[in-house]
């Protein structure tokens, strides 16, 4: 069914429709181009996207469950770390599986409400990801910059404090892209479907309309701005003073192990930060989508994909819990230690216990 298409009625009570000459057209579906590809390499790409997907989604539910199984591990370092994990899952399952999906059909439609509840779900994410990374940044500063008691950290960086940093981290992605998506499908579309992207990417929905998108591109500087460019301060002050500390450090063999633990932190907060500042945090950001689709790869599937090595899996303390859980699970069961001969003997008593009970029946 082809829609002539103007204007676009954005609100509770008319629901998504497009007005043309007094006739309500039903606007259906957006459609995702994503990556033109031949046959051979549709398939090399889905084969590496579903397998980069898969080990995302179990490395963070591994991570998930290391630090909720052990009391070593209950520190607000691994809290954060924790709910890092939790919200990656939910971050790269809002875009992966539908671009999985399209790289092998030929029908790479998605529906209007489809596209505007992926982009709302990724604007919250990215934006929760950020500030979190800057508490984490945080975290770290108090704990290696200011040198305190185990005791006296636990009070300064207590439960409390913890939970309310993480939920106004979720708190501020979810005002960002109440803004964000209210601006962005307020817009008109007048026919234009395609949008040059493998998911509902903001600037890449923007530049699909037909309408004049100053606006949006301003308040999408005005929101996305301050929160890349001050969350960024966070993390660059707290690990450049991280870094001066490591530098006092008397042992040589403790500061290579922090500076080789801090780089690996600031080259993935590098690539996460520099890709969304690129693609969000300057002016004309959603004027030419195409060239945006190879530096999303790297925030949506690489960044995700290194993040529970890199934070986590490569922490001592963390492989040391991982052991220790593969050591409990690997224990033989109580009978499996027990001689051959007396597994036999108990066998014929049981044996003969059931044919006393058969008899009696």
């Amino acid at each position: 069914q082809e829609e002539s298409l103007l204007h676009m009625c954005f609100s509770p009570g008319c629901g998504h429709h497009f007005l043309l000459s007094n006739t309500l057209h039903i606007f259906m579906y957006f459609i995702l181009l994503g990556f033109p590809t031949t046959g051979e390499q549709q398939l090399l790409l889905f084969s590496a996207l579903l397998l980069v997907y898969l080990l995302t989604v179990l490395e963070n539910f591994l991570i998930i469950l290391i630090i909720q199984n052990n009391r070593s591990l209950q520190k607000p370092m691994y809290f954060f770390l924790g709910n890092l994990s939790f919200l990656e899952i939910w971050y790269v399952s809002a875009i992966e599986p539908k671009m999985i999906r399209d790289v092998l059909s030929h029908d790479k439609r998605i529906s209007f409400q489809g596209c505007m509840a992926q982009l709302h779900f990724f604007v919250t994410f990215v934006c929760t990801e950020y500030v979190l990374l800057a508490v984490m940044a945080f975290d770290r500063f108090v704990a290696i910059c200011k040198p305190l008691s185990p005791l006296l950290y636990q009070v300064v960086m207590s439960r409390r404090l913890c939970v309310l940093m993480v939920v106004g981290s979720y708190l501020s992605g979810c005002i960002n892209c109440t803004i964000q998506t209210g601006f962005t499908f307020s817009l008109s579309f007048c026919g234009h479907r395609e949008i040059k992207h493998f998911f509902c990417e903001l600037a890449a929905v923007i530049h699909t309309s037909c309408s004049d998108t100053l606006v949006n591109e301003l308040v999408m500087l005005a929101v996305c701005g301050p929160i890349i460019v001050g969350t960024a301060l966070v993390v660059f002050v707290s690990y450049g003073y991280i870094i001066v500390t490591i530098i006092q450090m008397p042992s040589a063999e403790s500061r290579h192990k922090a500076f080789s633990t801090c780089s690996s932190h600031m080259v993935t907060i590098c690539l996460f930060f520099g890709t969304v500042f690129f693609m969000y945090a300057q002016p004309g950001a959603a004027s030419s989508p195409s060239k945006s689709n190879i530096v999303s790869i790297f925030y949506t599937v690489v960044i995700p994909m290194l993040n529970p090595f890199i934070y986590t899996l490569r922490n001592r303390e963390v492989k040391g819990a991982l052991k220790k859980q593969l050591k409990r699970k690997a224990k033989p069961s109580p009978f499996v230690l027990v001689s051959p001969n007396v597994r036999k003997k108990l066998g014929e008593v049981l044996g003969s216990l059931l044919c006393l009970f058969a008899g009696k029946a």
